[in-house]
């Protein structure tokens, strides 16, 4: 943050030491140094080309400029790393989570999204959230020792799966503390699907977006127009790879990928690009 000095004699342009200001016997004060900005975290560059690895880290294809991968792996050598945390919800299991921080309905049963089997975090709270953002931030500091570009927590929609027991303030406030920790590391920060508040993405700092499905969906444009053109699609159907393609005219980024990522050599495997 720039930090403005401020000479108590009014003699700011002065570049002097002064030694008194109208007080006898006082001693003569430097000025204190100016701090120089910390460089914002550089989002992935427009239209490069995409791997989406959460399945497993694989050799990128020549084609590649830009990898996600689990925040348990290793970025890809001389390419743009993101690093997947998964920071809304928990995992099969509730593994490393404390009782506490999991959103429980008003008879006391875990509220669980059931396409992953993932139990929702209670963010419900500022104390909640700075406790979960704790956590978390372990992740997020790790993804920059190891040397990724960028930060991608997911489901960040997860309170439109709470039951109204969380709305969008709860997870934009939790989401703000998250791209603080990661911008202290050096880190980009992704807006991860979530078309709806995507205006909102410069309040709270958000620097590019990943969006799975936005050809699908015809959301592309939305994404496109809130990130300037710094936005990694990720579709699972031809008819959507056609539709991203159509909208990202080459500014963003688009592949096409199984709906398990699975990695380059498993059965089932997919991945294409416009």
């Amino acid at each position: 943050m720039n930090r403005r000095t401020r000479l108590a004699c009014g003699l700011a342009a002065l570049p002097l030491l002064l030694t008194g200001c109208g007080t006898t016997g006082s001693a003569a004060q430097p000025a204190p140094e100016r701090s120089t900005p910390a460089p914002a975290p550089a989002p992935p560059p427009p239209g490069a080309g995409l791997d989406y690895q959460l399945g497993g880290a694989y050799r990128p294809d020549d084609d590649v400029g830009v990898v996600v991968r689990d925040h348990g792996a290793r970025p890809a050598r001389g390419l743009y790393n993101v690093c997947y945390v998964n920071a809304f919800q928990a995992q099969p299991g509730a593994r490393g989570w404390p009782e506490a921080l999991l959103l429980r309905d008003a008879r006391g049963r875990e509220v669980i999204d059931e396409d992953w089997d993932e139990v929702l975090l209670d963010l419900s709270t500022q104390e909640l959230r700075r406790a979960a953002a704790d956590r978390v931030g372990r992740w997020i500091d790790g993804c920059a020792q190891r040397g990724f570009d960028a930060v991608e927590p997911d489901n960040y929609d997860s309170f439109t799966r709470s039951d109204g027991l969380l709305d969008a303030d709860d997870a934009q406030a939790y989401l703000a503390l998250l791209v603080e920790r990661a911008h202290s590391r050096g880190l980009a920060v992704a807006q991860k699907n979530t078309a709806e508040l995507a205006g909102d993405r410069e309040r709270l700092g958000l620097d590019f977006a990943v969006a799975e499905e936005c050809g699908q969906y015809e959301e592309c444009g939305v994404y496109d127009e809130a990130f300037g053109g710094h936005v990694l699609v990720v579709e699972y159907t031809e008819d959507g790879l056609e539709r991203a393609c159509e909208a990202a005219d080459g500014r963003l980024s688009v592949v096409l990928r199984d709906r398990d990522v699975l990695p380059e050599g498993e059965e089932g495997y997919v991945r294409g690009a416009c």
